[in-house]
């Protein structure tokens, strides 16, 4: 469905919001222990950022299709991400991969400052209407991840949100010393959540976590596919 023409849920209903509560619940059994994650992904209704007709499925812990052929992904990817992250109040993030919106939306609850570039023009625009109608203060740009946003730079996190095969030098250059950088790497059908640390003399301290499955995080090319 064209991004344009996609309907949405903007009502929050008791009962959405007790299917909510329960999928914050399970992500706690499945051990997501940031209670700051917790509490974004109980007051972000993710059901906003899915096609109308799929509110039943907003809060399993299931990835859904978007409009531009690309995914929100799970509950669970969004809260691990975001717990490596070490979100604090005032940090400025850089999201590589709009997409839906929610992850930023997550972010920005949390009281980080959200920058994010989108690489589908239909859905960076339909995006930027739907955080703006919903009050969810993000800079959003259509642009190509891979070169960042150096005038905005440098940037206390930066969350990759697509497959990406290697780490673009451009991102190394714009996270701040001391700064998280948080990527899905790697090709093929999963991928290693890997964290990144800027250490002082440029260098990065490096840990692995889970595997996940991303959409492939593309270089040099923006697409105004719907």
């Amino acid at each position: 469905m064209p991004a344009k023409n996609r309907k949405y849920n903007m009502e929050d209903t008791f009962k959405l919001q007790g299917k909510r509560k329960q999928l914050v619940d399970d992500l706690k059994k499945k051990g997501i222990t940031d209670t700051a994650v917790l509490d974004a992904l109980q007051k972000v209704p993710r059901h906003f950022f899915i096609a109308k007709g799929l509110e039943e499925k907003a809060y399993e812990d299931v990835a859904l299709p978007i409009a531009s052929e690309q995914t929100i992904s799970q509950p669970y990817t969004v809260a691990f991400q975001s717990q490596l992250l070490e979100v604090k109040s005032n940090l400025k993030i850089l999201e590589i991969g709009t997409g839906s919106g929610y992850q930023a939306a997550i972010l920005s609850t949390m009281g980080a400052n959200v920058y994010s570039i989108e690489r589908h023009e239909a859905l960076y625009k339909s995006t930027s209407v739907l955080l703006r109608k919903k009050g969810y203060r993000v800079n959003l740009f259509y642009g190509d991840g891979y070169k960042g946003l150096p005038t905005y730079g440098p940037f206390d996190r930066i969350l990759i949100t697509a497959a990406a095969p290697i780490i673009p030098d451009d991102l190394k250059t714009q996270l701040k010393t001391g700064g998280i950088l948080i990527v899905p790497l790697g090709e093929g059908g999963r991928q290693v959540m890997t964290k990144l640390v800027k250490n002082k003399d440029d260098s990065f301290s490096v840990t692995e976590h889970d595997s996940f499955a991303f959409v492939p995080m593309l270089k040099g090319k923006v697409s105004d596919n719907v």
